[in-house]
């Protein structure tokens, strides 16, 4: 396995945080469709969390909870909520299953703007002399394409940011 070049694994665990994200979002889609448990109370629902709460750190793509696994963020809700690499986040897993985040602490962040690129499959932002990896779902939603130029949303102390949230396409 040492002969394994360090990018491939990278790229092994890229996709195997999409496929999780994808089967979440999925179990996500089949609750709604089909409806869960019927007998559970709608009373006081925002007293008593039905199912398990994990509270973690948005990395770009997923939760880094503080039980120290990741769960994977729906790509469409990171984009619609513009989570930027560092924003605090509440995970419900229901008793059923259902994967329900909430943006509980957004820290402090700052617009930019840059150059959007493809590369291996991967959108990136060009930001100066830096690149921010940006989500797929983000790109298509505003119908961008690699030379396009984007805002994006970035962690105010972005030294070690590697992940930006698309915020228009210009």
């Amino acid at each position: 396995m040492a002969d394994v070049p360090e990018k491939q694994i990278k790229r092994l665990k890229a996709l195997i945080a999409e496929a999780e994200t994808s089967l979440a979002a999925a179990k996500e889609l089949l609750v709604s469709v089909v409806g869960g448990d019927e007998t559970v109370p709608t009373a006081n629902l925002k007293d008593e969390p039905l199912g398990k709460v994990i509270e973690g750190v948005f990395d770009g793509q997923s939760m880094v909870g503080s039980d120290g696994k990741t769960y994977p963020v729906p790509a469409n809700y990171a984009s619609k909520s513009k989570l930027v690499q560092g924003d605090i986040l509440k995970l419900t897993i229901a008793d059923d299953g259902a994967f329900m985040y909430k943006q509980i602490g957004p820290i402090p962040r700052k617009q930019v703007v840059g150059v959007l690129k493809q590369e291996n499959g991967h959108y990136f932002v060009e930001v100066g002399d830096k690149e921010y990896r940006v989500l797929l779902a983000s790109v298509t939603y505003f119908k961008a394409k690699p030379g396009d130029q984007v805002s994006v949303n970035v962690p105010e102390d972005d030294a070690h940011a590697e992940w930006a949230a698309l915020e228009a396409a210009l």
